[in-house]
């Protein structure tokens, strides 16, 4: 027997084994060991029996190797094979083989996929933020030693791991057996030298696609809309964005990283060609398989880096940009290594990008709010003003977000550019801002002092609508204090407004509560001055006993109404009330127990000395400790009897 017709015989044993196996043909038809009909035998049905599918491979490589197909005969193995009346036998088996694998194909990957165990996933997000980076230089290596160990046998894939390196931040999860990707391996090989790279990936993108929906589904990913999104209250909205933290850590990181994995796994080095690509690398199936997700996935973060702008959602979005920029890496190592997958890095990136902007613009506004908070109605006792706890508690948390907001907010402020009257011709005039040598202070820390530079100017506007004065000097006290402690107490925000801005606020709280005790107090202690009570001439004691009868009843009518009036003011932090009615006591009551020493004897040898001298020392003392309480006490039950 010479050479061609040895060939001829193996060509025909070749046509016979896989015409055994023709998907193609009605059950009728079939016949043999293949089978058609609903009830089908399939040859990689993952059970221990490997001869007749090891057999169908070896044929389909005899095919190929004896009669290779022409570019005419290429194309859909169902379409080619009914459409084609000849052509001859071994053109008739290739169509009839490529039928039976994609058959094939499709079955092992439904059949034998592994459920994914998405609690496993969700321990992702217990991972750092800011993962170890694996050795570009170990990358290349290990690459070279994959490629090193291919070859054309059907185990070939088994075990070998990928070039894309498994990082600490990502978790590849098994989805098939090894011995189904094996098999999955050596059918998509055989298809793609055939020619039928692109039915292959088909194959592959519509199985994948839906168990890749199937698993962001899981992890709590919704299909929103942009539109849906921008509609939704912003407390539900909150919760949304955590969840989504969440869900995208574990389908970066776990879902994407192992369908990639997977693909990888079946296509590496396979000639393919995709229904979008002409001519694709491997990574085409993985693109086609998620890129829906993926694109659904990152348009809810869209959604939020386009939407309306206000101060509450400052630290939400900062959260947001914080989890893509950490993703970023692992996106990029996932899709960007690829044209296919590129579009999805390039998504996420200037969705960052957005997000960045979104924060620059929200303390912009922010600032613009605390200048512009309407003055209309003072609070009660001069206590802490409600715009000045909530700027100071947004301010910790800014300082809380220190990192970030460093790299994000990148110039200083201007008390030109920023004050913008927006067309109001009253918008009252800002003080120029006196800031750092800008090579000594971040940016950040410019915009902190600026922040509180407008609340302070916002506060003396609302100091100006009390009546009293000493109440205005005292609300500024209260406010400043509350401002330079909220400083202290917070290491981060200290460290960024620094001790020199800080020195500047207690002076001026100290500078306020002198400024009270003297509107305060001035008018009290005058009436226990001599001035006006002497008499000149004559042999007389040289005291006015009416005029000091009119002195003392000033006295009492005087601290009756400060003690009536300031006990209902409030000083809401402990210490500082306990040194204001110190330093009053300290003033009043030596002032008091002088004029009381020098005089008594005059009131009290006269008629009805109670009626003048109705305070002991001791009666102030304990007076003046019912002093900015925010409720008055009665006077009356704290007088003693002193007849």
């Amino acid at each position: 027997m010479d050479g061609s017709t040895a060939a001829a015989a193996e060509l025909e044993a070749a046509e016979r084994v896989v015409m055994r196996w023709d998907s193609t043909a009605s059950a009728s038809y079939g016949g043999g060991g293949g089978g058609g009909g609903g009830d089908e035998q399939m040859l990689f049905d993952g059970g221990g029996d490997r001869v007749e599918a090891e057999r169908f491979l070896r044929a389909v490589d005899d095919l190929r190797r004896l009669a290779p197909p022409s570019p005419a005969t290429v194309g859909s193995p169902r379409r080619t094979s009914s459409a084609s009346g000849g052509g001859g036998a071994a053109s008739n088996a290739v169509q009839v083989a490529m039928a039976r694998l994609e058959d094939e194909f499709r079955h092992v990957l439904t059949s034998r996929a592994l459920d994914l165990e998405i609690e496993a996933l969700a321990d992702l997000t217990s991972l750092s933020m800011c993962s170890d980076r694996t050795n570009s230089a170990d990358v290349a290596e290990e690459a070279a030693a994959a490629a090193a160990d291919e070859d054309d046998s059907v185990s070939s894939s088994v075990g070998r791991r990928s070039s894309y390196r498994s990082l600490r931040s990502i978790r590849e999860i098994d989805l098939l057996p090894a011995d189904a990707i094996s098999d999955l391996h050596a059918i998509a090989s055989r298809m793609a030298a055939a020619g039928y790279g692109r039915e292959c990936v088909q194959v592959y993108a519509s199985v994948r696609k839906p168990a890749v929906d199937s698993a962001l589904r899981r992890l709590g990913v919704e299909k929103l809309s942009i539109g849906d999104v921008q509609r939704l209250e912003w407390e539900v909205l909150e919760a949304k964005i955590r969840r989504w933290i969440r869900a995208a850590r574990a389908a970066v990181r776990g879902v994407f990283a192992s369908e990639r994995r997977l693909c990888f796994l079946i296509f590496h080095d396979l000639p393919l060609s995709s229904s979008t690509i002409t001519t694709a690398t491997h990574d085409a199936p993985f693109a086609e398989a998620v890129k829906g997700a993926a694109l659904q996935l990152f348009g809810f973060a869209e959604a939020i880096s386009i939407g309306r702008r206000s101060p509450e959602k400052l630290f939400k979005i900062i959260d947001l940009h914080d989890a893509i920029a950490d993703l970023l890496p692992d996106v990029s190592d996932i899709f960007a290594a690829s044209k296919a997958g590129e579009s999805i890095y390039v998504q996420a990136a200037e969705i960052r990008s957005r997000l960045a902007d979104a924060v620059r613009g929200i303390l912009s506004e922010f600032e613009n709010a605390v200048l512009r908070d309407p003055s209309k109605t003072p609070v009660p006792g001069g206590t802490i003003h409600p715009l000045t706890r909530y700027v100071m508690n947004y301010s910790s948390l800014i300082s809380d977000y220190k990192t970030t907001l460093s790299e994000l907010i990148v110039s200083r402020p201007s008390a030109c550019s920023r004050i913008a009257p927006e067309g109001n011709e009253n918008a009252p005039s800002f003080p120029d801002l006196d800031l750092a040598d800008p090579d000594s202070q971040l940016p950040l820390a410019a915009h902190l002092i600026w922040i509180i530079v407008v609340l302070e100017h916002n506060l003396e506007s609302k100091a100006s609508l009390y009546k009293d004065a000493a109440l205005s000097h005292l609300f500024v006290m209260n406010n400043v204090h509350y401002i330079a402690h909220k400083i202290k107490d917070s290491p981060e925000l200290r460290g960024l407004i620094g001790d020199e801005y800080l020195k500047q606020l207690t002076g001026k709280f100290r500078l306020a509560a002198t400024r009270y005790q003297r509107t305060a107090w001035l008018k009290i202690l005058n009436c226990l001055r001599d001035e006006g009570l002497h008499v000149s001439g004559g042999f007389s004691s040289g005291v006015s006993k009416s005029a000091l009868r009119e002195r003392f009843k000033s006295f009492n009518a005087a601290f009756e109404e400060a003690h009536r009036v300031q006990s209902a003011w409030y000083v809401p932090d402990t210490q500082l009330r306990e040194e204001l009615r110190i330093s009053i006591a300290e003033k009043l009551l030596p002032a008091y127990r002088s004029f009381l020493g020098r005089f008594r004897h005059h009131i009290e040898n006269g008629r009805h000395p109670e009626l003048y001298i109705k305070y002991s020392v001791e009666d102030l003392e304990t007076s003046v400790t019912d002093f900015f309480e925010g409720c008055p006490p009665s006077l009356h039950n704290r007088r003693r009897s002193h007849g």
